[in-house]
């Protein structure tokens, strides 16, 4: 079997995010607990995962932060787990994934899950907004730009010139 590339080192937070969470499964675990899910056993019945699995995809969630093992019976030692601020902070990922997912993979009966926002009382759908104006941002009006945590070292190679060039 050949081992998997590692991104986690890459100067990009979509590899960064993909290495940590690129797998199907854990993306999935983490859609389950925000549908409410917190014990080991309601994840593998909803998921139909295998326990080895589940184990090894929330042991990673919990390593990295995302959730957090929370004692709720100690004969036997049970736990629920709980998503954290980090954890929480993914919802929007998995809401824009279900947009894109709603628009090109729903089949005629229309979309599976509707999200429903609280606090105006309506269905909504994810849409990524300019932090500063809050106009959509769409590839047709984003350009990427190297940040400053760029690294230096790699700044004036031509490859890297040429990607931000044609931004």
């Amino acid at each position: 079997m050949t081992a998997r590339k590692s991104f986690a080192n890459w100067p990009c937070s979509i590899a960064r995010t993909v290495d940590l969470l690129g797998d199907a499964w854990t993306s999935l675990v983490l859609r389950e607990a925000f549908y409410g899910s917190r014990r080991f056993d309601e994840f593998q019945q909803e998921l139909g995962i295998a326990r080895n699995t589940l184990t090894d995809r929330l042991r990673g969630l919990v390593a990295e932060g995302l959730m957090e093992k929370r004692l709720y019976d100690s004969e036997p030692p049970r736990y629920d787990y709980v998503l954290t601020e980090k954890g929480r902070d993914f919802f929007p990922v998995l809401a824009a994934m279900a947009r894109w997912g709603d628009r090109w993979l729903a089949g005629e009966e229309g979309v599976p899950v509707t999200l429903h926002h609280d606090s105006c009382g309506h269905d909504a759908e994810a849409r990524v907004v300019c932090s500063a104006c809050g106009e959509p941002m769409g590839s047709e009006n984003t350009s990427v730009r190297m940040g400053p945590g760029y690294p230096e070292r790699l700044k004036s190679r031509p490859d890297v010139q040429r990607r931000f060039a044609r931004s």
